[in-house]
């Protein structure tokens, strides 16, 4: 199986097409200019180009089409993408409200399960048994029978709008997403990798996870401090269902994309926490996540970009050599420290003078 070629192809398809779409970005006035368009979560300045997710859609799709089959499930797949991208566009050109893109999101989530992206099991992390979650259907008849595996199906909704979320949140500061979603992809290609000889029909699931790698990180040379171009809303929401869709593929290994994706998970669940103690909209931006907390003590952007990396990096290589339980207990060590962070932060905001640090 060749995995080295879809890698090169869409890394370098992304990187060679970027500079085209930062140029056209500019030309339709894709544009973030923070004195013009105010955003509480933003932490750049001057007037950065949009649009990203337009330069890593097109990585995505020329490698897809030269190197992937074209089923029900990878059309589904392109389909949903382009809509992603699409109303990322717009969102690019003036901010679309956030339930639209909520929503916008669950289609896309939809149309997934609809091509059939289910979860048929999960591994029980107490026991190391398996849950079956295709033992509940419904059959109906419309234009044609149809049957929906109920949890299984419900889960993999909810798993892809999650993840689409947890992902875009964590997308605060050059180079920061591109890089701890391309090496989430990398070790979740290198987890179906090992199952691709007992099941050949894991190999274009393989085969994906490369593809998505490599266009994240054909993305990273021009995100990366002093970023050209940022990855905008559809780059944000297209790197979530992209990694969600392999968590799922990738012989249902949720709890490896789970651990690999961390911090973005951890700090999305004390986002949400933090935003309905104080009866705000669990939607609404704000200032409050991980990284902005790293600025406020006078980190940089790029160790913010380096740190985010690392621990992705680090938690991939435990998420492919631990079980279940120990994936379990890596995650909750992790949730108590970020939020041991998260409090410390909070007092030594409150007893210092607010910080301008560098970008080293």
């Amino acid at each position: 199986m060749n995995i080295i070629m879809p890698f090169v192809i869409a890394m370098l398809t992304t990187l060679f097409v970027t500079p085209f779409v930062t140029g056209l970005a500019r030309s339709l006035r894709l544009v973030d200019n923070p004195k013009t368009r105010y955003h509480p979560a933003h932490t750049h300045k001057g007037i950065i180009p949009r649009a990203g997710g337009l330069a890593i859609l097109i990585g995505l799709v020329v490698a897809v089409f030269l190197y992937i089959p074209m089923t029900k499930l990878y059309t589904g797949m392109l389909i949903a993408s382009i809509l992603l991208v699409i109303v990322g566009l717009l969102d690019d050109y003036q901010d679309v409200n956030p339930y639209i893109r909520l929503t916008t999101n669950a289609i896309a989530a939809l149309i997934m399960v609809g091509a059939g992206a289910g979860i048929p099991y999960i591994t029980n992390p107490l026991t190391g048994g398996i849950i079956h979650l295709d033992t509940l259907r419904v059959t109906f008849s419309f234009f044609g029978t149809h049957s929906i595996l109920v949890w299984s199906d419900l889960l993999a909704f909810i798993w892809i709008l999650w993840t689409m979320n947890i992902v875009g949140w964590s997308a605060g500061v050059d180079g920061q997403m591109p890089g701890f979603v391309a090496i989430a992809a990398l070790t979740l290609g290198l987890l179906s990798l090992r199952f691709t000889m007992k099941d050949p029909s894991q190999e274009a699931i393989t085969v994906l996870a490369f593809i998505v790698t490599g266009t994240f990180a054909g993305f990273i040379p021009w995100n990366f401090y002093p970023q050209k171009i940022m990855p905008g809303y559809g780059g944000k929401t297209l790197a979530g269902f992209l990694l969600a869709l392999l968590g799922i593929l990738s012989y249902g290994k949720l709890g490896t994309a789970l651990l690999v994706l961390g911090v973005p998970t951890i700090d999305a669940a004390y986002t949400l926490l933090r935003r309905i103690g104080t009866k705000k909209s669990p939607v609404s931006a704000d200032r409050g996540h991980l990284h902005h907390q790293l600025l406020n003590i006078g980190w940089g952007k790029r160790r913010i970009a380096l740190f985010y990396c690392g621990v992705s990096a680090i938690l991939g290589v435990i998420a492919l050599t631990v079980t279940s339980q120990q994936k379990v207990f890596a995650l909750l060590l992790l949730a108590a420290g970020i939020g041991a962070f998260l409090i410390w932060v909070q007092f030594f905001t409150q007893f210092s003078e607010p910080q301008d640090p560098d970008n080293g």
